[in-house]
């Protein structure tokens, strides 16, 4: 679920140019839920993950963010952080504290939209997951997500992204098993075909299973 467009290498750049460039290993977490930060993290290379927690540990994925894009920035209003953030893979930042961040935006009028349209994105895409846990059982979900994720390779629908069970069941709220058992479904009846975690829909997924 793809809610946000990278940043051009420009700005990336003019933004990074008043932080300071950190490395990170795989599996650092970078912001944790709850919280109160004052930093802004560019990605400008590596991949994290936004996510939520319970008390008993339970994750539900909010979303993945790659190189050009950012996370970090809801600190503006000094509020405690609202998701956690960690590397997956190793990633490189621009950390950039809030008063860094603020001159920015009143220097670059453009980027300013560019923040305002991506958070109305975003309460847009959480609007979207809410509705989906509320209204639709898990087969609904998984359909929704695979549908969001999925983008045409040489004439096919596939998932660029190398999920496992347990990654599609923490981004649907649901079990494990209960993913393995509908994908199991979908690839029997011919609507799916996985192949070294690469997931590639073949006809248009049935609304209800």
């Amino acid at each position: 679920m793809r809610s946000d467009t990278p940043l051009h290498p420009d700005t990336v750049g003019a933004i990074a140019a008043s932080g300071v460039v950190r490395a990170f290993p795989r599996n650092t977490i970078l912001i944790n839920e709850g919280d109160r930060g004052d930093t802004l993290y560019v990605i400008l290379s590596g991949r994290v993950k936004v996510f939520s927690s319970n008390e008993a540990g339970r994750e539900f994925v909010i979303d993945f963010q790659g190189p050009g894009e950012y996370v970090g920035e809801m600190m503006l209003d000094g509020e405690p952080r609202s998701a956690s953030v960690i590397t997956v893979d190793p990633t490189t930042c621009a950390v950039v504290s809030r008063a860094q961040f603020r001159e920015f935006i009143l220097a670059h009028p453009d980027f300013a939209m560019h923040l305002i349209e991506r958070l109305i994105r975003r309460v847009r895409v959480t609007t979207g997951n809410l509705k989906s846990l509320a209204l639709s059982d898990v087969y609904g979900r998984l359909v929704r997500l695979l549908n969001a994720l999925a983008q045409d390779v040489e004439g096919h629908l596939s998932v660029p992204e190398k999920l496992t069970q347990q990654d599609i069941a923490d981004r649907v709220g649901a079990s494990r098993d209960m993913i393995g058992k509908l994908m199991k479904d979908l690839v029997a009846g011919g609507y799916l075909a996985v192949e070294e975690r690469t997931i590639t829909i073949l006809r248009k997924l049935p609304t209800g299973w």
